[in-house]
């Protein structure tokens, strides 16, 4: 996983993340409405943490941690899961929802 291992390649996908995590609070900070509202509320508030920590921590540590999670079959699932997960429902909701 040379990707992330090489620092100006990291501090490049800290930047997208904080840049996408970011436009999604700021235009998405809503705590009522449903579900999904809160829904892509959260996910805009993961995508900025972490694209903070991909900015705050060293390569290396950064690194390690995402390699480890990846290379270890269970958590690997477990970091998996809540994804899908998340990815199914809104796929599932934005189907659902009628048009105004």
């Amino acid at each position: 996983m040379a990707t992330f291992n090489n620092p100006g390649v990291m501090m490049a996908l800290g930047i997208l993340t904080v840049a996408a995590g970011l436009a999604m609070v700021l235009a998405h900070n809503v705590w009522s409405g449903g579900a999904q509202t809160v829904v892509v509320t959260l996910v805009g508030w993961a995508a900025l943490i972490k694209g903070l920590a991909f900015l705050i921590l060293p390569p290396g540590v950064e690194g390690e941690i995402i390699v480890g999670w990846l290379r270890n079959p269970a958590l690997f699932y477990v970091c998996l899961t809540p994804s899908l997960l998340i990815g199914i429902y809104l796929t599932i909701c934005g189907f659902r929802t009628k048009a105004s």
